[in-house]
This record gives structure tokens, C-alpha cells and sequence, in this order.
């Protein structure tokens, strides 16, 4: 079959397919892996819970006083 008029180019084609479907698995368990620290992260550390609680909800803590100002132009 490599011998065929399209057996070597279909080979070196496969192998780039290859190549590129191999890159794009590295890449998905990298992200894996950081999403498994920021759960772990979210699990264990309740300063990262706070920080998320604070920047995204915009909570605050009952003892605080929150002062708002008016954006600036």
C-alpha cells in the first residue's frame, strides 16, 4: 500500500494528524490537571473560597462597611 501513488502521502498526512491530535491531548491534561488544583484549591483553602466569594459575588464579610463612590469621568 506505500508504494500505491497515494500511500505515502496518506502516510505523512496520517502522521500529521497524528502529531496534531497528540498536541491537543498534552494540552486538555494540562488543563486537567490546573482545574484539579483549583478544586483542591476550593476544597482545602478557605481564603481561595473568600477570594472567589468576594471578586466574583461581591460578598462581604458582616463586620465590614462597604463605601461606594461614584466613577469618575
Amino acid at each position: 500500500m506505500i508504494l500505491s501513488p497515494e500511500g505515502l502521502p496518506r502516510l505523512r498526512g496520517l502522521e500529521r494528524e497524528l502529531e496534531q491530535v497528540e498536541e491537543e491531548s498534552a494540552e486538555m491534561h494540562r488543563e486537567i490537571d490546573a482545574l484539579r488544583g483549583r478544586v483542591e484549591r476550593l476544597r482545602d483553602d478557605p481564603t481561595a473560597v473568600e477570594r472567589i466569594a468576594r471578586d466574583n459575588l461581591g460578598l462581604v464579610r458582616q463586620t465590614e462597611v462597604v463605601f461606594q463612590f461614584p466613577a469618575s469621568r
